[in-house]
């Protein structure tokens, strides 16, 4: 594998697939809240399904993080979800307000980005 041989290949593969991921959160909200088309929100929440998950997927295939900037960005990752996730989840299950949600998002995004640039970096 290239990554483990020094190679820059598996860094930018799982970059890209950080960034995937990062934008198909970010293609997710914009599906939900603003599009009205149910056509047109359903072809975006797919397409955000796709880029989520292949974004996954790279970031998965490279090597475990053991470096600072990447395990930060997957404790960033774990809280973002938490948060948009779980202001979700009360929403739904206790009627609480979605307010965490936004912040959830934006820290998710920003998770992903920092990771990429901690594998970009390695």
């Amino acid at each position: 594998m290239a990554w483990r041989d020094g190679g820059r290949t598996g860094a930018w593969l799982a970059a890209a697939g950080a960034v995937l991921a990062a934008l198909a959160v970010g293609l997710s909200a914009y599906a939900a809240h603003g599009v009205a088309d149910a056509h047109a929100r359903g072809n975006l929440q797919l397409a955000s399904l796709y880029a989520f998950g292949h974004g996954i997927a790279l970031a998965a295939l490279a090597p475990a993080a053991a470096r600072r900037v990447p395990l930060l960005a997957l404790a960033g990752l774990l809280a973002g979800t938490l948060l948009f996730a779980g202001s979700l989840a009360f929403a739904a299950l206790l009627g609480w307000p979605t307010r965490l949600a936004p912040l959830g998002g934006t820290v998710l995004m920003a998770s992903w980005l920092l990771y990429a640039v901690g594998v970009a970096r390695r």
